[in-house]
Protein backbone atom coordinates (compact mmCIF):
# COMPACT_ATOMS: atom_id res chain seq x y z
CA UNK A 1 0.00 0.00 0.00
CA UNK A 2 2.98 2.67 0.94
CA UNK A 3 4.57 1.47 -2.20
CA UNK A 4 1.59 2.10 -4.78
CA UNK A 5 0.83 5.65 -2.68
CA UNK A 6 4.18 7.13 -3.66
CA UNK A 7 4.06 7.48 -7.16
CA UNK A 8 1.01 9.24 -6.97
CA UNK A 9 1.80 11.39 -4.10
CA UNK A 10 5.31 13.00 -6.32
CA UNK A 11 2.54 13.43 -9.14
CA UNK A 12 0.21 15.27 -7.00
CA UNK A 13 3.34 17.57 -5.81
CA UNK A 14 4.50 17.90 -9.84
CA UNK A 15 1.01 19.08 -10.92
CA UNK A 16 1.09 22.61 -9.13
CA UNK A 17 4.73 22.99 -10.56
CA UNK A 18 4.00 22.12 -14.26
CA UNK A 19 0.74 24.74 -13.40
CA UNK A 20 2.85 27.62 -12.69
CA UNK A 21 4.92 27.16 -15.72
CA UNK A 22 2.58 26.92 -17.74
CA UNK A 23 0.71 29.74 -16.75
CA UNK A 24 3.57 31.61 -16.61
CA UNK A 25 4.22 30.52 -20.19
CA UNK A 26 0.55 31.63 -21.81
CA UNK A 27 0.54 35.69 -19.57
CA UNK A 28 4.03 36.18 -21.46
CA UNK A 29 3.70 34.68 -24.87
CA UNK A 30 2.29 37.87 -26.14
CA UNK A 31 4.01 40.24 -24.01
CA UNK A 32 6.79 42.54 -25.93
CA UNK A 33 10.66 42.38 -24.40
CA UNK A 34 10.76 45.08 -21.59
CA UNK A 35 12.79 47.94 -22.32
CA UNK A 36 16.31 48.08 -21.41
CA UNK A 37 16.75 50.67 -18.29
CA UNK A 38 20.15 52.18 -20.22
CA UNK A 39 17.36 53.37 -22.99
CA UNK A 40 15.90 56.25 -20.80
CA UNK A 41 16.89 59.48 -21.05
CA UNK A 42 17.77 61.37 -18.06
CA UNK A 43 18.57 64.36 -19.90
CA UNK A 44 14.86 64.97 -19.44
CA UNK A 45 14.39 64.77 -16.16
CA UNK A 46 17.52 66.93 -15.12
CA UNK A 47 15.72 69.75 -17.90
CA UNK A 48 12.99 68.71 -16.16
CA UNK A 49 14.40 70.63 -12.51
CA UNK A 50 14.98 73.61 -14.32
CA UNK A 51 11.28 74.67 -15.21
CA UNK A 52 10.17 75.26 -18.32
CA UNK A 53 7.90 77.99 -20.19
CA UNK A 54 4.27 78.48 -18.27
CA UNK A 55 1.14 79.51 -20.42
CA UNK A 56 -1.40 81.56 -17.68
CA UNK A 57 -4.51 82.76 -19.02
CA UNK A 58 -5.46 86.45 -17.92
CA UNK A 59 -8.20 85.12 -15.74
CA UNK A 60 -5.80 82.35 -14.04
CA UNK A 61 -3.11 85.65 -13.73
CA UNK A 62 -5.74 88.19 -11.57
CA UNK A 63 -7.45 85.02 -9.63
CA UNK A 64 -3.42 84.40 -8.12
CA UNK A 65 -2.31 87.71 -8.26
CA UNK A 66 0.51 87.39 -10.86
CA UNK A 67 1.41 91.40 -11.43
CA UNK A 68 4.31 92.55 -14.31
CA UNK A 69 7.04 94.68 -13.87
CA UNK A 70 9.53 95.86 -16.65
CA UNK A 71 13.23 95.94 -16.11
CA UNK A 72 14.56 99.46 -16.94
CA UNK A 73 17.27 101.45 -15.84
CA UNK A 74 17.78 103.34 -12.62
CA UNK A 75 19.60 104.36 -9.76
CA UNK A 76 19.80 102.43 -6.54
CA UNK A 77 20.01 104.95 -3.22
CA UNK A 78 21.60 102.71 -0.89
CA UNK A 79 21.08 103.90 2.50
CA UNK A 80 23.20 101.16 4.74
CA UNK A 81 21.55 100.77 8.51
CA UNK A 82 23.88 99.06 11.07
CA UNK A 83 23.26 98.85 15.01
CA UNK A 84 25.99 100.30 16.83
CA UNK A 85 27.43 100.48 20.32
CA UNK A 86 29.11 103.44 21.88
CA UNK A 87 32.86 103.03 22.96
CA UNK A 88 35.82 104.77 24.42
CA UNK A 89 38.10 106.42 22.16
CA UNK A 90 40.86 103.88 22.03
CA UNK A 91 43.46 106.70 21.07
CA UNK A 92 42.42 108.65 24.08
CA UNK A 93 43.37 106.06 26.73
CA UNK A 94 46.33 105.62 29.30
CA UNK A 95 47.52 103.56 31.55
CA UNK A 96 49.16 105.03 34.54
CA UNK A 97 51.95 102.98 35.63
CA UNK A 98 55.09 104.10 38.25
CA UNK A 99 58.92 104.23 37.79
CA UNK A 100 59.98 103.23 41.54
CA UNK A 101 58.99 100.69 43.43
CA UNK A 102 57.25 101.54 47.18
CA UNK A 103 54.08 101.95 49.13
CA UNK A 104 50.88 103.12 48.61
CA UNK A 105 50.58 104.99 52.12
CA UNK A 106 47.33 107.25 50.24
CA UNK A 107 45.05 106.50 47.23
CA UNK A 108 43.21 109.61 46.19
CA UNK A 109 41.93 108.04 42.80
CA UNK A 110 40.07 105.74 45.08
CA UNK A 111 37.01 104.38 42.82
CA UNK A 112 36.06 103.58 39.00
CA UNK A 113 34.26 106.37 37.62
CA UNK A 114 35.79 109.25 38.83
CA UNK A 115 36.71 112.11 36.98
CA UNK A 116 40.67 113.20 37.39
CA UNK A 117 42.63 116.21 36.03
CA UNK A 118 45.75 116.50 34.93
CA UNK A 119 47.62 117.40 37.49
CA UNK A 120 45.75 116.16 40.29
CA UNK A 121 47.00 113.91 42.86
CA UNK A 122 46.68 110.14 42.18
CA UNK A 123 48.90 108.81 45.42
CA UNK A 124 51.44 109.11 48.22
CA UNK A 125 53.90 107.28 47.70
CA UNK A 126 56.54 106.42 50.13
CA UNK A 127 59.74 104.84 48.19
CA UNK A 128 63.99 104.75 49.51
CA UNK A 129 65.15 105.33 46.36
CA UNK A 130 62.93 109.46 46.33
CA UNK A 131 64.27 110.06 49.74
CA UNK A 132 67.81 109.32 48.96
CA UNK A 133 67.15 111.37 45.68
CA UNK A 134 65.89 114.16 47.90
CA UNK A 135 68.99 114.29 49.74
CA UNK A 136 70.91 113.99 47.36
CA UNK A 137 69.22 117.33 45.94
CA UNK A 138 69.40 118.90 49.32
CA UNK A 139 73.44 117.97 49.43
CA UNK A 140 73.91 119.45 45.92
CA UNK A 141 72.06 122.84 47.14
CA UNK A 142 74.13 123.11 50.00
CA UNK A 143 77.58 122.66 48.55
CA UNK A 144 76.38 125.00 45.58
CA UNK A 145 75.67 127.62 47.99
CA UNK A 146 79.39 127.29 49.90
CA UNK A 147 81.14 127.42 46.95
CA UNK A 148 79.65 130.46 45.69
CA UNK A 149 82.61 132.87 46.84
CA UNK A 150 85.27 130.23 46.17
CA UNK A 151 86.83 128.98 43.11
CA UNK A 152 84.72 128.89 40.30
CA UNK A 153 84.79 125.39 39.08
CA UNK A 154 84.20 123.61 42.36
CA UNK A 155 80.79 126.20 42.37
CA UNK A 156 79.78 124.56 38.86
CA UNK A 157 80.14 121.09 39.80
CA UNK A 158 78.27 121.86 42.45
CA UNK A 159 75.52 123.03 40.35
CA UNK A 160 75.53 120.41 37.82
CA UNK A 161 74.96 118.16 40.73
CA UNK A 162 72.06 119.63 41.99
CA UNK A 163 70.26 119.54 38.41
CA UNK A 164 70.98 115.76 38.36
CA UNK A 165 69.39 115.08 41.38
CA UNK A 166 66.27 117.50 39.85
CA UNK A 167 66.05 115.61 36.73
CA UNK A 168 66.50 112.30 38.45
CA UNK A 169 63.12 113.30 40.50
CA UNK A 170 61.57 114.84 37.84
CA UNK A 171 61.85 111.79 35.67
CA UNK A 172 60.45 109.44 38.32
CA UNK A 173 57.40 111.96 37.75
CA UNK A 174 57.68 114.10 40.42
CA UNK A 175 56.11 117.57 39.84
CA UNK A 176 58.70 119.91 39.35
CA UNK A 177 56.47 122.44 42.03
CA UNK A 178 56.87 119.44 44.13
CA UNK A 179 60.71 119.76 43.92
CA UNK A 180 61.10 123.09 44.70
CA UNK A 181 59.32 122.70 47.68
CA UNK A 182 62.07 120.29 48.73
CA UNK A 183 64.27 123.03 47.86
CA UNK A 184 62.63 125.52 49.69
CA UNK A 185 62.32 123.88 52.73
CA UNK A 186 65.59 122.63 53.13
CA UNK A 187 64.55 118.69 54.59
CA UNK A 188 63.01 115.61 52.38
CA UNK A 189 59.57 113.92 52.92
CA UNK A 190 58.95 111.03 53.57
CA UNK A 191 55.90 110.22 51.06
CA UNK A 192 55.75 112.20 47.61
CA UNK A 193 52.83 112.72 45.70
CA UNK A 194 52.06 110.61 41.85
CA UNK A 195 49.86 113.13 40.06
CA UNK A 196 47.73 112.34 36.84
CA UNK A 197 49.67 112.99 33.57
CA UNK A 198 46.40 113.17 31.85
CA UNK A 199 42.51 114.10 32.38
CA UNK A 200 39.63 111.64 31.67
CA UNK A 201 37.63 109.55 33.51
CA UNK A 202 39.39 106.53 35.52
CA UNK A 203 37.55 103.11 34.12
CA UNK A 204 40.13 100.71 35.72
CA UNK A 205 42.20 100.98 39.15
CA UNK A 206 44.48 98.46 40.00
CA UNK A 207 45.73 99.27 43.36
CA UNK A 208 44.80 100.40 47.00
CA UNK A 209 46.36 101.71 50.08
CA UNK A 210 48.44 100.32 51.28
CA UNK A 211 49.87 97.93 48.52
CA UNK A 212 53.35 97.64 47.68
CA UNK A 213 54.12 98.67 44.13
CA UNK A 214 56.42 97.65 41.73
CA UNK A 215 58.13 100.23 38.79
CA UNK A 216 55.95 99.46 35.61
CA UNK A 217 52.86 97.92 37.11
CA UNK A 218 49.70 99.38 36.02
CA UNK A 219 47.91 101.58 38.50
CA UNK A 220 44.77 102.69 36.79
CA UNK A 221 43.20 103.43 32.98
CA UNK A 222 42.41 107.05 32.51
CA UNK A 223 39.80 107.14 29.25
CA UNK A 224 39.03 111.01 28.35
CA UNK A 225 35.57 110.58 27.36
CA UNK A 226 35.07 114.39 25.19
CA UNK A 227 35.09 112.55 22.14
CA UNK A 228 34.01 108.57 21.37
CA UNK A 229 33.62 105.76 19.11
CA UNK A 230 30.17 104.75 17.75
CA UNK A 231 31.14 100.92 16.53
CA UNK A 232 29.03 98.82 14.26
CA UNK A 233 29.19 95.49 12.09
CA UNK A 234 29.43 96.28 8.44
CA UNK A 235 28.30 92.99 6.33
CA UNK A 236 30.29 92.16 3.85
CA UNK A 237 27.63 93.03 1.04
CA UNK A 238 27.50 96.35 1.87
CA UNK A 239 31.56 96.73 2.23
CA UNK A 240 31.86 98.55 -0.96
CA UNK A 241 29.28 101.56 0.31
CA UNK A 242 31.72 101.85 3.23
CA UNK A 243 34.86 103.94 3.50
CA UNK A 244 36.92 105.92 5.91
CA UNK A 245 36.01 109.42 6.06
CA UNK A 246 32.41 108.68 5.02
CA UNK A 247 30.39 111.19 6.90
CA UNK A 248 27.67 108.80 9.36
CA UNK A 249 24.37 109.78 10.74
CA UNK A 250 23.95 108.34 14.38
CA UNK A 251 20.97 108.31 16.51
CA UNK A 252 20.90 106.72 20.28
CA UNK A 253 18.46 104.91 21.78
CA UNK A 254 18.98 106.39 25.43
CA UNK A 255 18.24 109.94 23.66
CA UNK A 256 15.26 109.86 21.48
CA UNK A 257 15.34 112.68 18.57
CA UNK A 258 18.95 113.70 19.40
CA UNK A 259 21.55 112.99 16.79
CA UNK A 260 25.02 113.39 16.20
CA UNK A 261 27.15 113.88 12.80
CA UNK A 262 30.48 112.05 12.59
CA UNK A 263 33.07 110.35 10.04
CA UNK A 264 34.03 106.81 10.21
CA UNK A 265 37.42 107.30 11.45
CA UNK A 266 38.80 103.13 11.05
CA UNK A 267 37.45 100.42 9.19
CA UNK A 268 38.82 96.96 9.95
CA UNK A 269 40.68 95.38 6.86
CA UNK A 270 39.40 91.82 7.76
CA UNK A 271 36.18 89.87 8.06
CA UNK A 272 34.92 87.90 10.89
CA UNK A 273 34.76 84.67 9.42
CA UNK A 274 31.69 83.89 12.76
CA UNK A 275 29.68 86.44 11.35
CA UNK A 276 30.72 87.56 7.97
CA UNK A 277 31.16 91.28 9.34
CA UNK A 278 33.79 93.94 9.56
CA UNK A 279 33.80 96.77 12.37
CA UNK A 280 33.84 99.89 11.49
CA UNK A 281 34.32 102.98 13.70
CA UNK A 282 32.88 106.22 13.83
CA UNK A 283 34.02 109.47 15.97
CA UNK A 284 31.87 111.63 17.29
CA UNK A 285 32.27 114.35 19.50
CA UNK A 286 30.46 114.20 23.42
CA UNK A 287 30.02 117.47 24.80
CA UNK A 288 28.39 117.80 27.93
CA UNK A 289 28.94 114.44 28.99
CA UNK A 290 25.45 112.98 27.54
CA UNK A 291 27.21 109.73 25.95
CA UNK A 292 28.24 107.34 27.88
CA UNK A 293 30.30 104.06 26.80
CA UNK A 294 27.87 101.01 26.37
CA UNK A 295 24.73 103.04 24.93
CA UNK A 296 23.13 101.73 21.65
CA UNK A 297 23.12 103.59 18.99
CA UNK A 298 21.66 103.28 15.31
CA UNK A 299 24.04 104.24 12.49
CA UNK A 300 22.87 105.52 8.66
CA UNK A 301 25.10 105.59 6.40
CA UNK A 302 24.18 106.93 3.08
CA UNK A 303 26.01 105.63 0.04
CA UNK A 304 27.60 107.96 -2.87
CA UNK A 305 24.97 108.10 -5.71
CA UNK A 306 25.90 105.29 -8.02
CA UNK A 307 25.33 105.31 -12.07
CA UNK A 308 22.15 104.71 -13.62
CA UNK A 309 22.00 99.97 -13.68
CA UNK A 310 19.14 97.73 -14.87
CA UNK A 311 17.03 97.06 -12.17
CA UNK A 312 13.80 94.88 -11.30
CA UNK A 313 11.46 94.53 -8.18
CA UNK A 314 12.99 92.85 -5.72
CA UNK A 315 9.64 90.26 -5.95
CA UNK A 316 10.24 89.33 -9.18
CA UNK A 317 13.71 87.06 -8.39
CA UNK A 318 13.53 83.78 -6.86
CA UNK A 319 16.64 82.68 -5.29
CA UNK A 320 16.69 78.32 -4.89
CA UNK A 321 20.08 78.95 -2.63
CA UNK A 322 22.32 78.14 -5.86
CA UNK A 323 20.86 80.46 -8.49
CA UNK A 324 18.68 83.06 -8.99
CA UNK A 325 15.41 82.70 -11.70
CA UNK A 326 13.08 85.52 -13.12
CA UNK A 327 10.21 84.86 -15.24
CA UNK A 328 10.26 86.75 -18.20
CA UNK A 329 6.95 87.06 -20.47
CA UNK A 330 7.86 86.16 -24.37
CA UNK A 331 5.72 87.74 -27.37
CA UNK A 332 3.07 84.56 -27.24
CA UNK A 333 2.31 85.52 -24.12
CA UNK A 334 4.31 82.62 -22.35
CA UNK A 335 6.39 82.83 -19.29
CA UNK A 336 9.82 81.54 -19.59
CA UNK A 337 12.30 81.34 -16.65
CA UNK A 338 15.44 82.91 -16.92
CA UNK A 339 18.68 82.65 -14.80
CA UNK A 340 19.91 86.25 -13.51
CA UNK A 341 23.06 87.17 -11.97
CA UNK A 342 22.26 89.68 -8.80
CA UNK A 343 24.07 92.91 -7.72
CA UNK A 344 23.50 95.36 -5.24
CA UNK A 345 19.51 96.11 -3.78
CA UNK A 346 17.58 98.33 -1.65
CA UNK A 347 14.60 98.13 -0.23
CA UNK A 348 12.68 97.18 -2.96
CA UNK A 349 14.61 96.30 -6.31
CA UNK A 350 17.44 94.31 -7.26
CA UNK A 351 20.48 95.13 -9.90
CA UNK A 352 20.85 92.68 -12.51
CA UNK A 353 23.96 92.41 -14.19
CA UNK A 354 23.45 89.33 -16.31
CA UNK A 355 20.71 87.46 -17.60
CA UNK A 356 18.02 90.81 -18.64
CA UNK A 357 17.60 93.24 -20.97
CA UNK A 358 16.01 96.51 -21.20
CA UNK A 359 12.49 96.88 -21.51
CA UNK A 360 12.00 92.47 -20.36
CA UNK A 361 8.84 92.04 -18.89
CA UNK A 362 8.46 89.92 -15.74
CA UNK A 363 6.57 88.43 -13.18
CA UNK A 364 6.63 90.87 -10.14
CA UNK A 365 4.28 88.93 -8.11
CA UNK A 366 3.26 85.06 -7.20
CA UNK A 367 6.71 84.67 -8.55
CA UNK A 368 6.58 80.54 -6.29
CA UNK A 369 3.66 80.29 -7.71
CA UNK A 370 4.18 80.34 -11.45
CA UNK A 371 7.63 78.02 -10.35
CA UNK A 372 5.58 75.64 -9.17
CA UNK A 373 3.38 75.35 -11.93
CA UNK A 374 6.78 75.36 -14.36
CA UNK A 375 8.58 72.63 -12.51
CA UNK A 376 5.39 70.20 -12.78
CA UNK A 377 4.28 70.70 -16.16
CA UNK A 378 8.40 70.03 -16.97
CA UNK A 379 8.64 67.44 -14.56
CA UNK A 380 5.53 65.24 -15.98
CA UNK A 381 6.90 65.69 -19.44
CA UNK A 382 10.11 64.77 -18.80
CA UNK A 383 8.71 60.93 -17.06
CA UNK A 384 6.81 60.34 -20.01
CA UNK A 385 9.45 58.05 -21.71
CA UNK A 386 10.09 55.38 -18.93
CA UNK A 387 8.89 52.34 -18.79
CA UNK A 388 4.79 51.69 -18.08
CA UNK A 389 4.32 55.89 -17.74
CA UNK A 390 1.71 57.57 -19.54
CA UNK A 391 2.15 61.27 -18.95
CA UNK A 392 -0.12 62.20 -21.15
CA UNK A 393 -1.66 65.39 -20.31
CA UNK A 394 -5.33 64.71 -18.04
CA UNK A 395 -8.53 65.83 -19.32
CA UNK A 396 -9.61 69.18 -17.41
CA UNK A 397 -12.35 68.33 -14.32
CA UNK A 398 -14.19 71.67 -15.58
CA UNK A 399 -14.07 70.95 -19.29
CA UNK A 400 -18.03 70.97 -20.60
CA UNK A 401 -19.38 68.41 -22.80
CA UNK A 402 -19.66 68.82 -26.00
CA UNK A 403 -23.05 69.57 -26.79
CA UNK A 404 -24.48 68.22 -30.29
CA UNK A 405 -26.02 70.63 -32.61
CA UNK A 406 -30.08 70.11 -33.72
CA UNK A 407 -29.33 69.22 -37.20
CA UNK A 408 -27.13 66.71 -35.55
CA UNK A 409 -29.42 64.69 -33.83
CA UNK A 410 -31.49 61.99 -34.93
CA UNK A 411 -34.49 60.46 -33.04
CA UNK A 412 -34.06 57.23 -31.06
CA UNK A 413 -35.09 53.99 -32.20
CA UNK A 414 -36.76 52.05 -29.46
CA UNK A 415 -35.65 48.30 -29.73
CA UNK A 416 -37.33 45.98 -28.05
CA UNK A 417 -35.06 44.40 -25.41
CA UNK A 418 -34.03 40.43 -26.05
CA UNK A 419 -33.20 38.67 -23.23
CA UNK A 420 -29.50 37.08 -23.62
CA UNK A 421 -28.70 34.01 -21.83
CA UNK A 422 -25.96 34.48 -19.35
CA UNK A 423 -22.89 32.95 -20.26
CA UNK A 424 -21.13 30.71 -18.29
CA UNK A 425 -17.53 32.20 -17.13
CA UNK A 426 -14.57 29.80 -16.75
CA UNK A 427 -13.13 29.38 -13.08
CA UNK A 428 -10.43 31.84 -13.53
CA UNK A 429 -12.04 34.07 -16.65
CA UNK A 430 -11.89 37.37 -14.12
CA UNK A 431 -8.10 37.26 -13.40
CA UNK A 432 -6.05 39.64 -15.52
CA UNK A 433 -5.32 38.04 -19.05
CA UNK A 434 -7.36 35.31 -18.74
CA UNK A 435 -10.13 36.30 -20.10
CA UNK A 436 -10.08 32.84 -22.76
CA UNK A 437 -9.09 29.39 -21.08
CA UNK A 438 -10.55 27.20 -23.99
CA UNK A 439 -7.24 26.42 -25.28
CA UNK A 440 -5.65 25.64 -22.22
CA UNK A 441 -6.43 22.34 -21.84
CA UNK A 442 -5.02 20.84 -25.17
CA UNK A 443 -1.68 22.67 -23.88
CA UNK A 444 0.91 19.90 -22.48
CA UNK A 445 0.72 18.93 -19.12
CA UNK A 446 -2.79 20.13 -18.40
CA UNK A 447 -4.81 17.07 -19.28
CA UNK A 448 -5.32 16.91 -15.29
CA UNK A 449 -8.82 18.03 -14.46
CA UNK A 450 -7.85 21.45 -12.80
CA UNK A 451 -10.57 21.13 -9.84
CA UNK A 452 -8.61 18.41 -8.54
CA UNK A 453 -5.42 20.56 -7.74
CA UNK A 454 -5.06 21.75 -4.36
CA UNK A 455 -6.69 25.43 -3.89
CA UNK A 456 -8.49 25.26 -7.13
CA UNK A 457 -12.20 24.87 -6.07
CA UNK A 458 -14.37 24.57 -8.98
CA UNK A 459 -16.49 27.67 -9.34
CA UNK A 460 -20.61 27.05 -9.22
CA UNK A 461 -22.21 26.97 -12.45
CA UNK A 462 -24.68 29.63 -13.62
CA UNK A 463 -27.97 29.48 -12.50
CA UNK A 464 -30.70 27.24 -14.96
CA UNK A 465 -33.92 26.51 -14.90
CA UNK A 466 -34.07 22.76 -14.01
CA UNK A 467 -35.19 20.55 -17.23
CA UNK A 468 -38.02 18.52 -17.25
CA UNK A 469 -37.26 14.25 -16.15
CA UNK A 470 -36.23 12.72 -18.79
CA UNK A 471 -38.13 8.85 -19.06
CA UNK A 472 -36.74 6.22 -17.42
CA UNK A 473 -36.35 3.37 -19.67
CA UNK A 474 -37.89 -0.11 -17.65
CA UNK A 475 -35.20 -2.21 -16.40
CA UNK A 476 -33.87 -5.63 -18.35
CA UNK A 477 -34.16 -8.35 -16.12
CA UNK A 478 -30.72 -10.07 -15.95
CA UNK A 479 -30.63 -13.59 -17.26
CA UNK A 480 -28.90 -16.09 -15.25
CA UNK A 481 -26.61 -18.55 -17.14
CA UNK A 482 -27.67 -22.18 -17.11
CA UNK A 483 -27.30 -24.80 -14.32
CA UNK A 484 -27.36 -21.74 -11.45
Amino acid sequence: MTTSSSPARRALLLIPVAAALTAAWWFTRGAAPAPVASGHDHSKMTAAMGGGPVTVSADDAKRIGITFATAVHATLDRDVQLVGEVAADETRIASIALKVDGLVERLHADFVGRVIQRGEPLLALYSPMLVAAEEELLVARRLQATLVRGASDAATGAGDLAASARRRLENWDIDSADIAAIERRGSSQRTLTVRAPVSGVVIEKNVVAGQQVMAGQALFRVADLSQLWVEGDVFEQDMPLVHVGQEVRVEFRALPGVQRTGRIASFEPVLDPATRTARVRIAIGNPGGQLRPGMFATLHLTAAKPAATLVVPRGAVLSTGERSLVFVRRADGRLEPRQVELGLSDDTRVQVLRGLNHGDVVVASATFLVDAESNLGTAMGGMGDMPGMDMTAPKRLDAKPTQPSPSDAKPATTKPATAKPAAQKAPMADMPGMEDMSDMPDMPGMKHDMKNMPGMKPAAPAAAKPAAPAATPPATPRKRPPGN
